[in-house]
This record gives structure tokens, C-alpha cells and sequence, in this order.
């Protein structure tokens, strides 16, 4: 009798609060400092995972399309992780993957594909693995994943106890924050940037401000603090994007509609006297962090500026689903 070997799994894409930049390992995607984000709801993956016998080579599809080789290589290093772990070493597998039908760089869709990856293909082989040492796997495929996969506001560890990975701060539900997300297309890939900001003059100096606003956004998530999270947010996104601008490539990732929403932003909070704070990740995209009593008034004055927007409440952690996707 065959054995077919099958799951699905759905995380949530991630907005970095305090945010990694640059790997001090980037095989093992070793990041130099400890990091923190909150899940999306509105920015779900899917990733089916299919292992059988009669399979005679690993057959992936991101968003209905062969992945490059780049890509391909990334999800065979948490793949081939998982079934060496397994036993299974030799069993080939069928692999699709989807986003939601949204274009922007920065949005965090690599850290739900591979949290997806990783948890559907742990369950497909059956195998008994905890949230914290899977974490360590899907990193292997894009360091975000790890917080993505533990849940809703996570810390991703550098180095704790020689193991770098992540677990959960506070629960989706539990912050009644609420989230305005701008996506912008761009080509910059986001490992050249990180790549580049070692280079930065600025690199060093960002370490020893990490050792102050990690703790102060701890303390903001402990105590529920939606004003607190979204002013450190902000406040880390510029620290971030002067590293990023002056690595050797100088390497600019905001657009012109990023710095019209960041204007606005701060003019609503001025002038309309409005909550909302702005994040960017490594990419043009903007999270606008507001209440949930706010959050109307500010995606309506959002929208005179562009109509492709999108609200996001907290994501949960990964989670296995039933519906596959073939």
C-alpha cells in the first residue's frame, strides 16, 4: 500500500516593530541582534505540503508559478531539514503555496511561506516538533518565519542559551491594535539590503540603540500599549532606513507614495490629533499602526492619497489547516 503523507498549514505575513537588519551568518540566517514583529491577519499564506512514494523529484509552486532557483534552494533547506529529521530522507514531495492577490515589497510574505512551509511539512511527516525548535528550521528559509510562526507579537532571539529562535510576547486578541497597510511594488530584494547595511557607518551605533528600544517595546506589548507600539514602531523605521541609505550601495527603498503616507501620517496625528504611527520594513510598503476606534478615520484620510489599502487586525501563530490546496 502507498503511503501518501499530506497537510496544510496558514500563517500570517509579519510587520516588524523592532526590526533585523544585516546576518552574521547568512547560511544559517543568523541575525546579529534580537527582533520583534506582530502578524498580519489580512496578509494569510497557504502552503500544502505532499509527500508519496510515486513522486520521482520535488515539485514546487509558489503562486501558481516554478519558483527560481534561489527560491527553490531556500524551501529545500527547510524541507530536507525536516525529512532528515524524519527518516525520510529519500521521499519526494509535491508543494504549492499561495498569497493573498497583493503587490508590495515589505509586507513579509517570505516569513508566512516558510512558517506555512514548515509547519505543513512537519505535520505531513508526522513528526513531533515544538513551536520553538521549528522556529529554528523555518529560519533557514527566511529569518522572519520564526516570528511568524509563533504567533501574533513575537521576539525573535539572536543567540538565547546558543539557539536562535522565536516565541510569543502576547496573543492576537489581547491588543486592540489595528493596522492601515499601504503595499508598494519594488525590485530591491531584501537580502541585498541587508547584505549592504553592515556596511553602514551607522550599523554599529544601531546595535548599542537595539540594547534601549528592545526593552521599551517589550514593556509597550506587556502592557497593551497600542500608542507606545506604533511611536517605538515608527521611531525604529527611521533608525532602520538611515542604516539601509548609507551601506556602500546607499540604497534608498522608500517611494514617493511611501514619503506622501508618511507626511500624511504624521500631519493626522498633528493636526487631526489622530493615533497613527507609520512602520516600514525593508521596502516601500507602509504599516499605519492605529486604534481600532481610529482606524476608519485614518484609512479614510489614507484614501485620498491612494485607494490600495488594506486593514489588518493581530494574526494568530501558524496553524494547520483542513482545505488543501490540490
Amino acid at each position: 500500500m502507498v503511503r501518501t503523507l499530506k497537510a496544510s498549514a496558514r500563517a500570517y505575513a509579519i510587520q516588524g516593530l523592532v526590526k533585523y537588519h544585516g546576518l552574521r551568518n547568512e547560511r544559517l540566517r543568523l541575525p546579529f541582534h534580537d527582533s520583534i514583529s506582530v502578524n498580519m491577519k489580512a496578509l494569510p499564506t497557504v502552503t500544502t505540503v505532499d509527500f508519496d512514494r510515486e513522486f520521482t523529484d520535488d515539485r514546487i509552486r509558489i503562486n501558481g508559478k516554478s519558483p527560481s532557483r534561489i527560491e527553490q534552494d531556500r524551501v529545500l533547506a527547510v524541507v530536507n531539514h525536516l525529512r532528515h529529521l524524519s527518516g525520510l530522507g529519500s521521499l519526494k514531495a509535491k508543494i504549492g503555496s499561495r498569497n493573498p492577490d497583493v503587490k508590495g515589497k515589505g509586507l513579509g510574505f517570505s516569513s508566512s511561506g516558510f512558517a506555512a512551509l514548515g509547519l505543513a511539512t512537519a505535520r505531513a511527516l508526522e513528526l513531533n516538533i515544538k513551536t520553538p525548535e521549528l522556529s529554528e528550521v523555518v529560519r533557514l528559509g527566511a529569518g522572519s518565519a520564526s516570528r511568524s510562526l509563533a504567533g501574533a507579537f513575537s521576539i525573535w532571539y539572536a543567540n538565547k542559551n546558543g539557539h536562535s529562535y522565536a516565541e510569543e510576547l502576547a496573543s492576537a486578541r489581547s491588543i486592540k491594535l489595528r493596522t492601515i497597510i499601504v503595499p508598494i511594488e519594488s525590485e530591491i530584494k531584501t537580502d541585498r539590503a541587508h547584505a549592504d547595511a553592515v556596511k553602514s557607518p551607522f550599523f554599529k551605533p544601531r546595535l548599542a540603540y537595539l540594547r534601549s528600544i528592545l526593552p521599551r517595546m517589550k514593556r509597550a506589548i506587556s502592557r497593551k500599549d497600542v500608542e507606545s507600539i506604533g511611536r517605538l514602531a515608527e521611531e525604529d523605521t527611521l533608525n532602520l532606513h538611515a542604516v539601509t541609505m548609507t551601506g556602500r550601495e546607499g540604497l534608498i527603498l522608500l517611494s514617493p507614495l511611501s514619503i506622501e503616507i508618511m507626511r500624511e501620517v504624521r500631519r493626522l496625528r498633528t493636526e487631526e490629533e489622530l493615533p497613527a504611527w507609520f512602520s516600514l520594513d525593508t521596502g516601500p510598503s507602509v504599516f499605519v499602526n492605529t486604534t481600532r476606534d481610529a482606524a476608519q478615520s485614518v484609512r479614510r484620510n489614507l484614501s485620498k492619497i491612494t485607494k490600495n489599502i488594506l486593514v489588518s487586525d493581530p494574526g494568530g501563530p501558524a496553524k494547520i489547516i483542513d482545505k488543501h490546496l490540490f
